[in-house]
């Protein structure tokens, strides 16, 4: 069990409680627990024969080292189950719908005994709901809203999810005497923003005809399956605890390059390629690229050999969406895509003056580990209140803390003075110009208010980037995958009028942002912005998070050259939208 499933248990548990009207010691205990384990970079379950050494983890005391020796043995908390009995499985559905936490649900249980989204929506459309508190109807029609919304993602994952599922199976996997290789494919290695499930494929000596039966064993025993659903020769099929599908296909060598073609999507590429190939006198399958007149093999080991037998150049998995990939690996003309060794620097990233979990100079060690030659100190501005948000004060503060520490790694990486500064209702920003304009790095972004009618987020954005000291449009949507829809924005204005004025936009790496999404990606490219890619990196291990970004930037055909942090410190400052003009440029003077 993954420490990421152990904490949701632990989370789980907690929100539970809450709902139950539970000690608020115990409530915290747990929350304690599950964002400790959420941020160890050990793996707990290797731990629990060892309580000793569960018990050196800071928020883990010997009542909760048994919680956690139970969740890996039983895959749950024996008080989680009792909660869910008592109540129902389905309860904490609820919790996904925007606006609901858990004294709500308890409000809604005592109320009406709902216990489940269907319930609720019944409940909703009956009328019953109507007069009780923060009820009205502009909520009851958000909840309506917020239940169509679940109901579009369910059977979603996040994609980091889905990697963290797909890295632990891939250890079990290999660790299986005869297996020489286990792959990833489907959405996830199409750098998808969600999947509905995860397609493995594993080829070696253990997955040849015949020799199959014990790694098929080996495979049904993992720990983190939660139901079977098929077995077979060569595959197998089972749901993990929490709901994701994993499909292990085991294979011989001779057709790995076939099948990682064929599993690894998307459908419609695979279609288009296919009706390629009947038209060159080939069959096109899971197997092989073979002739239809005799059945003989033309490719099937590797993709490579694949493609080029149609003649075509390899196709990145990311771009196959069939969206003109293969149009253009016929004339040579796919595009050179952005990695993550291209980057020079993350200019998106908090620390323990507002919500992070490590200070400036953690966070620029941590950068500087990863090779970034520069960064960015962005904390949040004082609106954000649940965050700590920076006032005036603390900001000019935090800009002298930023250029000391700066000047203390005599230029083996850069540290650059910089805010999150929150867009007000009006469009006016959360801190004013004379502290602004100390900063090289001005990102402003929507936090609140996310309900405005389109038309007023519209103005409300502009009005931001018309301050000249924005320089990034951060998270431009708002969205939150798989819990929260974008807020209502024309942003075909807003990102032309951003290209008009120079400011770049933000692709958020956050999973479970990603924000913009490819497609608006290639409307701002079309529309002739500047892009820069962050990870809004609350944690040094957050920085890791960057390849989720670098995924949707290649869905969206980037190349290096149009994102500005590819380049090196000081150009990367040139490119970006000229500062206004004050005394306070001077690295050296901070003021007020």
């Amino acid at each position: 069990m993954t420490n990421q499933n152990l904490a949701q248990l632990l989370e789980e548990t907690a929100d539970l409680l809450e709902i139950d009207c539970g000690d608020s010691f115990r409530i915290r205990s747990y929350r304690r627990a599950a964002e400790a384990v959420a941020q160890s970079t050990v793996a707990i379950a290797s731990l629990v024969d060892t309580p000793e050494q569960l018990l050196e983890i800071p928020g883990i005391g010997k009542g909760m080292a048994a919680n956690l020796q139970a969740a890996v043995r039983d895959q749950s908390i024996p008080l989680r189950d009792e909660l869910l009995a008592r109540y129902s499985s389905r309860i904490l559905e609820l919790l996904q719908l925007p606006g609901m936490g858990p004294k709500t649900v308890r409000m809604l249980w005592d109320a009406a005994q709902i216990a489940s989204i269907d319930a609720l929506e019944a409940a909703i459309q009956d009328g019953r709901l109507s007069g009780l508190p923060r009820m009205g109807d502009k909520q009851l029609a958000k909840l309506l809203k917020g239940i169509q919304d679940y109901r579009k993602s369910s059977g979603r994952f996040r994609i980091d999810h889905v990697e963290a599922a797909w890295q632990a199976l891939e250890t079990y996997l290999s660790a299986f005497p005869g297996v020489e290789r286990v792959t990833a494919a489907g959405s996830l290695r199409r750098g998808r923003e969600t999947a509905g499930d995860l397609d493995i494929l594993v080829t070696g000596p253990a997955c040849e005809p015949g020799a199959t039966a014990p790694l098929v064993e080996t495979v049904a025993q993992y720990p983190g399956i939660r139901d079977l659903i098929a077995r077979g020769d060569n595959k197998i099929s089972f749901y993990l605890q929490n709901s994701l599908q994993v499909d292990v296909r085991l294979l011989p060598a001779s057709s790995y390059g076939a099948a990682l073609q064929y599993f690894t999507g998307s459908k419609s590429h695979n279609v288009a390629l296919r009706q390629r190939a009947l038209r060159m006198g080939y069959t096109l399958n899971e197997w092989a690229l073979a002739r239809v007149e005799d059945g003989s093999v033309v490719a099937a080991a590797t993709e490579e050999q694949i493609y080029a037998a149609l003649g075509l150049d390899w196709i990145p998995p990311e771009l196959r969406e069939n969206m003109g990939e293969i149009e253009a690996a016929q004339a040579h003309s796919l595009p050179h895509l952005i990695t993550l060794q291209h980057l020079r620097g993350d200019l998106h990233m908090h620390t323990q003056a507002t919500d992070g979990h490590h200070s400036i100079e953690e966070m620029s060690e941590a950068a500087l580990a990863r090779g970034y030659g520069y960064i960015a100190i962005t904390d949040h501005s004082k609106n954000l209140a649940m965050t700590n948000g920076l006032n005036e004060e603390r900001a000019v503060q935090q800009i002298a803390r930023i250029r000391a520490v700066d000047r203390s790694f005599a230029g083996r990486i850069r540290v650059f003075a910089g805010i999150e500064v929150d867009i007000l209702a009006d469009g006016t920003l959360d801190l004013p110009d004379a502290v602004l304009a100390q900063m090289p790095i001005v990102i402003a972004s929507v936090h609140t208010g996310l309900q405005m009618p389109r038309d007023a987020m519209t103005e409300r954005v502009l009005r931001a980037i018309e301050n000249p000291c924005v320089r990034i449009l951060g998270h431009a949507t708002g969205r939150l995958l798989l819990r929260r829809e974008p807020y209502e924005l024309d942003l075909t204005t807003v990102l032309r009028r951003c290209a008009e004025l120079g400011v770049a936009i933000e692709h958020n790496a956050a999973p479970e942002r990603l924000d913009l999404c490819d497609r608006d990606l290639r409307l701002a490219l079309e529309l002739g912005c500047r892009l820069v890619i962050n990870t809004d990196a609350h944690d040094t291990r957050h920085l890791d998070k960057m390849h989720f970004g670098i995924s949707q930037l290649r869905r969206a055909w980037v190349e290096p050259a149009m994102v500005l942090n590819t380049l090196e410190a000081e150009e990367f400052l040139a490119a970006l939208r000229p500062r206004p003009a004050t005394p306070a440029h001077n690295p050296e003077e901070v003021t007020t």
